[in-house]
Protein backbone atom coordinates (compact mmCIF):
# COMPACT_ATOMS: atom_id res chain seq x y z
CA UNK A 1 0.00 0.00 0.00
CA UNK A 2 2.72 2.66 0.85
CA UNK A 3 4.67 1.46 -2.13
CA UNK A 4 1.83 1.72 -4.87
CA UNK A 5 0.94 5.30 -2.73
CA UNK A 6 4.53 6.24 -3.26
CA UNK A 7 4.67 5.48 -6.59
CA UNK A 8 1.49 7.23 -7.45
CA UNK A 9 2.59 10.43 -5.99
CA UNK A 10 6.54 10.42 -7.60
CA UNK A 11 3.97 9.87 -11.09
CA UNK A 12 1.79 12.45 -10.02
CA UNK A 13 4.56 14.86 -9.08
CA UNK A 14 6.41 14.48 -12.29
CA UNK A 15 3.52 14.82 -14.66
CA UNK A 16 2.99 18.24 -12.73
CA UNK A 17 6.71 18.89 -12.86
CA UNK A 18 6.85 18.35 -17.01
CA UNK A 19 3.11 20.19 -17.61
CA UNK A 20 4.36 23.21 -15.47
CA UNK A 21 7.87 23.93 -17.03
CA UNK A 22 7.66 21.75 -20.89
CA UNK A 23 3.91 22.47 -21.73
CA UNK A 24 4.40 24.67 -25.18
CA UNK A 25 2.44 27.57 -25.03
CA UNK A 26 1.90 31.20 -27.41
CA UNK A 27 5.58 32.85 -27.37
CA UNK A 28 3.08 36.26 -27.56
CA UNK A 29 3.97 36.82 -24.09
CA UNK A 30 7.62 36.72 -24.36
CA UNK A 31 7.24 39.11 -27.07
CA UNK A 32 5.75 41.74 -25.50
CA UNK A 33 8.19 41.50 -22.41
CA UNK A 34 10.93 41.73 -25.29
CA UNK A 35 9.36 44.76 -26.57
CA UNK A 36 9.63 46.11 -22.99
CA UNK A 37 12.68 44.81 -21.78
CA UNK A 38 14.88 46.02 -25.29
CA UNK A 39 13.24 49.44 -24.81
CA UNK A 40 14.27 49.47 -21.53
CA UNK A 41 17.44 48.48 -22.04
CA UNK A 42 17.95 50.68 -24.91
CA UNK A 43 16.80 53.78 -22.18
CA UNK A 44 18.75 52.88 -19.36
CA UNK A 45 22.38 52.27 -21.59
CA UNK A 46 21.62 55.13 -23.87
CA UNK A 47 21.68 57.72 -20.45
CA UNK A 48 25.51 56.39 -20.58
CA UNK A 49 26.28 58.69 -23.56
CA UNK A 50 25.52 61.81 -21.47
CA UNK A 51 29.23 61.38 -19.99
CA UNK A 52 30.57 57.98 -21.58
CA UNK A 53 34.24 58.82 -20.70
CA UNK A 54 33.29 60.51 -17.70
CA UNK A 55 32.15 56.91 -16.31
CA UNK A 56 34.07 54.52 -18.28
CA UNK A 57 37.27 56.43 -19.60
CA UNK A 58 40.33 55.62 -18.97
CA UNK A 59 41.13 59.19 -16.87
CA UNK A 60 36.76 58.90 -15.47
CA UNK A 61 34.74 58.56 -12.50
CA UNK A 62 35.29 54.44 -12.72
CA UNK A 63 38.94 53.65 -14.07
CA UNK A 64 39.22 49.52 -14.76
CA UNK A 65 41.57 48.71 -12.52
CA UNK A 66 39.79 50.71 -9.64
CA UNK A 67 36.58 48.65 -11.03
CA UNK A 68 38.49 45.22 -10.90
CA UNK A 69 39.57 45.92 -7.34
CA UNK A 70 36.15 46.71 -6.22
CA UNK A 71 35.14 42.83 -7.81
CA UNK A 72 38.38 41.37 -5.51
CA UNK A 73 35.74 41.65 -2.56
CA UNK A 74 33.28 39.90 -4.79
CA UNK A 75 33.20 35.47 -4.11
CA UNK A 76 33.04 35.07 -7.61
CA UNK A 77 36.09 37.51 -8.39
CA UNK A 78 38.36 35.11 -9.86
CA UNK A 79 36.25 32.72 -11.57
CA UNK A 80 35.37 35.26 -14.50
CA UNK A 81 31.79 36.01 -13.28
CA UNK A 82 32.67 39.80 -13.54
CA UNK A 83 33.76 39.96 -17.51
CA UNK A 84 33.31 42.95 -19.28
CA UNK A 85 34.59 43.90 -22.65
CA UNK A 86 34.50 47.43 -21.41
CA UNK A 87 37.37 46.62 -19.80
CA UNK A 88 39.79 46.51 -23.09
CA UNK A 89 38.48 49.77 -24.53
CA UNK A 90 41.13 51.96 -23.87
CA UNK A 91 40.50 54.79 -26.80
CA UNK A 92 37.84 57.20 -26.50
CA UNK A 93 37.06 56.62 -30.01
CA UNK A 94 37.18 52.87 -29.64
CA UNK A 95 35.06 53.25 -26.33
CA UNK A 96 32.58 55.06 -28.05
CA UNK A 97 32.29 52.57 -31.52
CA UNK A 98 31.47 49.70 -29.02
CA UNK A 99 29.33 51.73 -27.34
CA UNK A 100 27.13 52.77 -30.33
CA UNK A 101 27.21 49.36 -31.81
CA UNK A 102 25.75 48.13 -28.27
CA UNK A 103 23.01 50.82 -28.79
CA UNK A 104 22.44 49.21 -32.59
CA UNK A 105 22.00 45.84 -30.89
CA UNK A 106 19.71 46.71 -28.24
CA UNK A 107 17.53 48.48 -30.64
CA UNK A 108 17.64 45.47 -33.32
CA UNK A 109 16.85 43.16 -30.31
CA UNK A 110 13.73 45.65 -29.61
CA UNK A 111 11.88 45.26 -32.63
CA UNK A 112 13.36 41.78 -33.02
CA UNK A 113 15.30 41.63 -35.75
CA UNK A 114 17.85 38.62 -35.80
CA UNK A 115 16.40 37.93 -31.97
CA UNK A 116 18.08 34.49 -31.96
CA UNK A 117 21.33 36.76 -32.24
CA UNK A 118 20.75 39.97 -31.08
CA UNK A 119 18.66 38.37 -27.48
CA UNK A 120 22.34 37.05 -26.62
CA UNK A 121 24.32 39.57 -27.25
CA UNK A 122 21.71 42.17 -25.78
CA UNK A 123 22.48 40.37 -22.09
CA UNK A 124 26.07 40.11 -22.88
CA UNK A 125 25.83 43.69 -23.47
CA UNK A 126 24.21 44.46 -20.05
CA UNK A 127 25.74 42.43 -17.76
CA UNK A 128 29.34 44.20 -19.35
CA UNK A 129 27.97 47.19 -18.56
CA UNK A 130 26.93 46.11 -14.71
CA UNK A 131 30.43 44.79 -14.62
CA UNK A 132 32.23 47.87 -15.69
CA UNK A 133 30.35 50.11 -13.79
CA UNK A 134 30.06 48.09 -10.43
CA UNK A 135 28.91 50.78 -7.64
CA UNK A 136 26.94 52.61 -9.97
CA UNK A 137 23.76 50.22 -10.43
CA UNK A 138 20.68 49.29 -8.27
CA UNK A 139 18.07 47.32 -8.38
CA UNK A 140 16.80 48.20 -11.71
CA UNK A 141 19.83 46.58 -13.66
CA UNK A 142 19.20 43.46 -11.91
CA UNK A 143 16.00 43.00 -13.35
CA UNK A 144 17.32 44.23 -16.47
CA UNK A 145 19.93 41.18 -16.46
CA UNK A 146 17.51 38.54 -15.74
CA UNK A 147 14.86 39.45 -17.93
CA UNK A 148 17.66 40.00 -20.53
CA UNK A 149 18.76 36.08 -20.20
CA UNK A 150 15.37 34.42 -19.99
CA UNK A 151 14.40 36.74 -23.15
CA UNK A 152 18.01 34.93 -24.94
CA UNK A 153 17.28 31.23 -23.86
CA UNK A 154 13.50 31.29 -25.32
CA UNK A 155 12.16 32.13 -28.61
CA UNK A 156 11.38 35.82 -27.97
CA UNK A 157 11.20 36.38 -31.49
CA UNK A 158 8.40 33.99 -32.56
CA UNK A 159 6.03 37.07 -31.69
CA UNK A 160 5.64 40.69 -32.62
CA UNK A 161 8.88 41.00 -33.90
CA UNK A 162 10.53 42.22 -37.60
CA UNK A 163 11.63 38.18 -37.50
CA UNK A 164 7.68 37.10 -37.76
CA UNK A 165 7.18 40.00 -40.24
CA UNK A 166 9.98 38.93 -42.17
CA UNK A 167 9.09 34.90 -41.72
CA UNK A 168 5.21 35.53 -42.82
CA UNK A 169 6.46 37.70 -46.07
CA UNK A 170 8.57 34.64 -47.23
CA UNK A 171 5.59 32.80 -47.12
CA UNK A 172 4.12 34.65 -49.54
CA UNK A 173 2.35 37.12 -47.07
CA UNK A 174 0.40 34.44 -45.57
CA UNK A 175 -0.11 34.50 -41.50
CA UNK A 176 -0.19 31.13 -39.64
CA UNK A 177 -4.08 30.26 -39.16
CA UNK A 178 -2.61 29.72 -35.49
CA UNK A 179 0.00 31.28 -33.11
CA UNK A 180 2.80 28.45 -32.88
CA UNK A 181 3.28 26.54 -29.59
CA UNK A 182 6.86 26.49 -28.49
CA UNK A 183 8.16 24.22 -25.29
CA UNK A 184 10.83 26.74 -24.74
CA UNK A 185 8.22 29.90 -24.85
CA UNK A 186 6.98 27.83 -21.73
CA UNK A 187 10.25 27.61 -20.19
CA UNK A 188 11.31 31.03 -20.18
CA UNK A 189 8.03 32.26 -19.64
CA UNK A 190 7.89 30.19 -16.40
CA UNK A 191 11.79 31.18 -15.68
CA UNK A 192 10.58 34.95 -15.30
CA UNK A 193 7.58 34.13 -13.44
CA UNK A 194 9.46 32.03 -10.94
CA UNK A 195 12.31 34.61 -10.29
CA UNK A 196 10.00 37.50 -9.61
CA UNK A 197 8.43 35.25 -6.91
CA UNK A 198 11.81 34.69 -5.55
CA UNK A 199 12.69 38.95 -5.80
CA UNK A 200 9.08 39.47 -3.99
CA UNK A 201 9.89 36.85 -1.12
CA UNK A 202 12.81 37.85 -0.20
CA UNK A 203 11.51 41.18 -0.57
CA UNK A 204 9.33 40.64 1.68
CA UNK A 205 10.73 38.70 4.36
CA UNK A 206 13.52 41.01 4.24
CA UNK A 207 11.26 43.44 5.11
CA UNK A 208 10.00 41.91 8.25
CA UNK A 209 13.11 42.08 9.72
CA UNK A 210 12.37 45.79 9.81
CA UNK A 211 11.30 47.49 12.74
CA UNK A 212 9.28 49.87 10.90
CA UNK A 213 7.51 47.83 8.78
CA UNK A 214 5.53 46.13 11.59
CA UNK A 215 4.95 49.13 13.34
CA UNK A 216 3.51 50.31 9.59
CA UNK A 217 5.24 53.88 9.71
CA UNK A 218 8.43 52.39 6.96
CA UNK A 219 6.46 53.99 4.30
CA UNK A 220 6.71 57.70 5.96
CA UNK A 221 10.58 57.02 5.83
CA UNK A 222 10.25 56.82 2.42
CA UNK A 223 8.17 60.03 2.23
CA UNK A 224 10.04 62.07 4.18
CA UNK A 225 13.24 61.22 2.89
CA UNK A 226 14.33 64.26 0.51
CA UNK A 227 16.38 62.43 -2.25
CA UNK A 228 13.28 60.14 -3.26
CA UNK A 229 10.81 63.37 -3.31
CA UNK A 230 9.45 63.78 -6.74
CA UNK A 231 6.60 64.47 -5.58
CA UNK A 232 5.88 66.06 -1.93
CA UNK A 233 3.92 63.66 0.34
CA UNK A 234 4.83 64.82 3.40
CA UNK A 235 1.19 65.80 4.16
CA UNK A 236 0.46 62.46 4.74
CA UNK A 237 1.85 63.25 7.88
CA UNK A 238 -1.50 64.34 9.01
CA UNK A 239 -3.00 60.89 8.31
CA UNK A 240 -1.23 58.18 9.89
CA UNK A 241 -3.67 55.60 9.79
CA UNK A 242 -3.34 56.03 5.57
CA UNK A 243 0.42 55.41 6.40
CA UNK A 244 -0.34 52.41 8.23
CA UNK A 245 -2.54 50.98 5.55
CA UNK A 246 -0.26 51.02 2.86
CA UNK A 247 2.25 49.91 4.55
CA UNK A 248 0.68 47.08 6.00
CA UNK A 249 -1.03 46.29 2.54
CA UNK A 250 2.62 46.70 0.88
CA UNK A 251 3.77 44.05 3.36
CA UNK A 252 0.99 41.78 2.92
CA UNK A 253 1.29 41.73 -0.78
CA UNK A 254 5.13 40.74 -1.67
CA UNK A 255 4.72 38.12 1.06
CA UNK A 256 2.38 36.44 -0.15
CA UNK A 257 2.68 36.93 -3.88
CA UNK A 258 4.65 33.84 -4.71
CA UNK A 259 1.60 32.24 -3.68
CA UNK A 260 -1.44 33.89 -4.83
CA UNK A 261 0.20 34.73 -8.21
CA UNK A 262 -0.02 31.33 -9.41
CA UNK A 263 -4.12 30.58 -8.44
CA UNK A 264 -6.32 31.87 -11.49
CA UNK A 265 -9.12 33.59 -8.79
CA UNK A 266 -5.98 35.78 -7.15
CA UNK A 267 -3.48 36.54 -9.92
CA UNK A 268 -5.56 39.27 -11.54
CA UNK A 269 -6.12 41.03 -8.12
CA UNK A 270 -1.93 40.51 -7.29
CA UNK A 271 -1.18 42.60 -10.96
CA UNK A 272 -3.95 44.80 -10.11
CA UNK A 273 -2.28 45.82 -7.00
CA UNK A 274 1.37 45.69 -8.14
CA UNK A 275 0.01 48.35 -10.69
CA UNK A 276 -0.59 51.01 -7.99
CA UNK A 277 2.63 49.35 -6.16
CA UNK A 278 5.28 50.73 -8.91
CA UNK A 279 3.96 53.05 -10.28
CA UNK A 280 3.87 55.05 -6.85
CA UNK A 281 7.65 54.66 -6.96
CA UNK A 282 7.71 55.06 -10.39
CA UNK A 283 6.14 58.72 -9.98
CA UNK A 284 6.31 59.56 -6.69
CA UNK A 285 10.21 58.05 -5.41
CA UNK A 286 12.00 59.13 -8.78
CA UNK A 287 12.59 55.52 -9.88
CA UNK A 288 10.29 55.43 -12.77
CA UNK A 289 12.80 52.90 -14.89
CA UNK A 290 13.06 50.84 -11.37
CA UNK A 291 8.78 51.06 -11.15
CA UNK A 292 8.06 50.36 -14.51
CA UNK A 293 10.49 47.42 -15.14
CA UNK A 294 9.06 45.74 -12.18
CA UNK A 295 5.74 45.86 -13.71
CA UNK A 296 7.21 44.56 -17.01
CA UNK A 297 8.15 41.41 -15.14
CA UNK A 298 4.90 40.99 -13.66
CA UNK A 299 3.64 40.84 -17.49
CA UNK A 300 5.10 37.27 -17.16
CA UNK A 301 1.68 36.45 -15.94
CA UNK A 302 -0.64 37.89 -18.50
CA UNK A 303 -2.03 35.42 -21.13
CA UNK A 304 -1.03 35.40 -24.06
CA UNK A 305 -4.27 35.05 -25.62
CA UNK A 306 -5.48 37.88 -23.66
CA UNK A 307 -2.05 40.02 -25.38
CA UNK A 308 -2.89 38.46 -28.50
CA UNK A 309 -6.74 40.28 -28.98
CA UNK A 310 -5.00 43.27 -27.35
CA UNK A 311 -2.46 43.52 -30.07
CA UNK A 312 -3.85 41.51 -33.27
CA UNK A 313 -7.44 42.53 -33.21
CA UNK A 314 -7.78 42.15 -36.49
CA UNK A 315 -6.18 38.46 -36.63
CA UNK A 316 -8.07 37.59 -34.00
CA UNK A 317 -11.60 38.31 -35.42
CA UNK A 318 -10.05 36.61 -38.83
CA UNK A 319 -9.76 33.76 -36.62
CA UNK A 320 -13.09 33.89 -35.31
CA UNK A 321 -15.10 33.86 -38.21
CA UNK A 322 -12.93 31.05 -39.64
CA UNK A 323 -13.61 28.75 -36.94
CA UNK A 324 -17.47 29.81 -37.07
CA UNK A 325 -17.01 28.21 -40.70
CA UNK A 326 -15.53 24.75 -38.76
CA UNK A 327 -17.32 21.88 -38.65
CA UNK A 328 -18.29 21.25 -35.25
CA UNK A 329 -15.32 19.67 -32.75
CA UNK A 330 -12.59 21.90 -34.74
CA UNK A 331 -13.02 24.90 -33.07
CA UNK A 332 -12.47 23.38 -29.62
CA UNK A 333 -9.33 21.58 -30.85
CA UNK A 334 -7.50 24.40 -31.53
CA UNK A 335 -8.92 27.10 -28.97
CA UNK A 336 -5.95 29.63 -28.22
CA UNK A 337 -5.19 28.55 -24.09
CA UNK A 338 -3.24 30.09 -21.70
CA UNK A 339 0.39 29.11 -20.74
CA UNK A 340 -0.51 29.56 -16.99
CA UNK A 341 -4.05 27.16 -17.44
CA UNK A 342 -1.89 24.09 -17.16
CA UNK A 343 -3.15 22.87 -20.58
CA UNK A 344 -1.47 21.25 -23.40
CA UNK A 345 -2.78 22.44 -26.99
CA UNK A 346 -2.73 19.33 -29.23
CA UNK A 347 -0.30 20.76 -32.25
CA UNK A 348 2.67 21.40 -30.80
CA UNK A 349 6.23 22.72 -32.04
CA UNK A 350 9.08 22.25 -30.51
CA UNK A 351 12.38 24.43 -30.65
Amino acid sequence: MITDYLRELGSAALTGWNRFWFSPSDPATLGFIRICTGAMLFYTHLVWSKDLLGFFGPAGRLPAEYARSLHEFNLFADSGYAWSHLYYLESPQALWICHLLALLILLLFTIGCCTRITSVLAFLITVSYAHRAVGALFGLDQINGFLALYLALGPSGAAFSVDQWWRNRRQGGSVQEQPPQLVMANVSQRLIQVHMCIVYFFAGVGKLMGQTWWAGTALWGAFANLEYQTLDLTWLAWHPIVVNVMTQLILAWEVTYPALIWPRLTRPLMLCLAIPLHLGIAIGMGMTTFGLIMLVGNAAFISPSLLRRLFSPRKQAEDSKQSGKRPAGQGAENRNLSVSSGKRRPQTQRV
